[in-house]
């Protein structure tokens, strides 16, 4: 599987609410080439959820263009290259978790995927055992994974996440890490993670993007060089630690900061 580029160029976005322009996004670039992994990170409202549904095509930019491998967002959801997870788990109540898995595939129009496809990921979200369980027979925790699990089915070039892993505790919060590195690794889909989590961001991805509150405007773009794959004893070198503590001075509150020559 190939990842395929994805590109924001000078997009600007507004909503209306009660009749008040409200501006969420504002002249903002950012190309995230084949196979790359990019985490986003900014302010609560700051506009990041937004980018992700200018991705999907549930949103239209009031300026600029979204492009995923030169085209349309439209066409390449249509095509089944795009996967997403939100961090509301959005699963059908009244589907079985192996059948809330396989949706993609019915929605897309696809063969019903391998019993052993579907058996892998419920194992690899660690809800092996649950295959026959309802959403409401689940954990908020365990509902997410299903979630992640759904995003995974169809094998996409493209994987949009948007804290997909708020909702899980830190054991298997890292465990998650662990393993999206992994199929990140096997698979190298172009990834686009948002995230609250400075170290989930460091550890997870090549890049990390800072956005300003709103409306959105890049602040910052730092290069992520650890090699892959990352084991847990990252999580305790004296070097990520310092880019953890770098790129959280660009979320503390204040004045705007100049951006460093070795970083943007």
């Amino acid at each position: 599987m190939q990842g395929l580029p994805l590109s924001f160029t000078n997009v600007s976005k507004s909503f209306s609410i009660k009749g008040n322009a409200l501006h969420v996004v504002d002249n903002l670039s950012l190309d995230c080439p084949a196979g790359s992994f990019t985490a986003l990170l900014g302010p609560s409202g700051c506009g990041k959820s937004t980018l992700l549904r200018l991705a999907l095509a549930l949103e239209t930019e009031d300026a600029g263009s979204v492009q995923i491998a030169g085209g349309m967002p439209r066409s390449a959801c249509r095509s089944g290259v795009v996967g997403v997870a939100f961090q509301d788990a959005a699963l059908l109540p009244w589907r079985t978790v192996e059948d809330n898995i396989r949706l993609p595939f019915e929605v897309l129009g696809r063969a019903r995927p391998e019993a052993a496809h579907i058996a892998n990921l419920i194992e690899l979200v660690g809800l092996k055992g649950f295959e026959r369980a309802r959403p409401g027979e689940l954990s908020g925790g365990m509902r997410q994974r299903v979630a992640i699990a759904r995003a995974l089915a169809t094998d996409p070039h493209v994987l949009l996440m948007d804290e997909p892993f708020g909702a899980l505790d830190l054991i298997l919060r890292r465990q998650m890490n662990l393993e999206l590195q992994h199929i990140w690794s096997e698979k190298r889909p172009t990834t686009l993670l948002i995230t609250h989590g400075v170290d989930e961001a460091v550890y997870l991805a090549d890049r990390v993007i800072v956005l300003s509150p709103r409306p959105a405007r890049i602040v910052a773009d730092i290069p992520i060089t650890f090699q892959r794959p990352r084991g847990t004893d990252l999580l305790r070198d004296a070097e990520f630690h310092r880019l953890c503590d770098e790129i959280g001075t660009w979320l503390e509150p204040g004045p705007a900061k100049p951006s460093p020559a070795s970083r943007a």
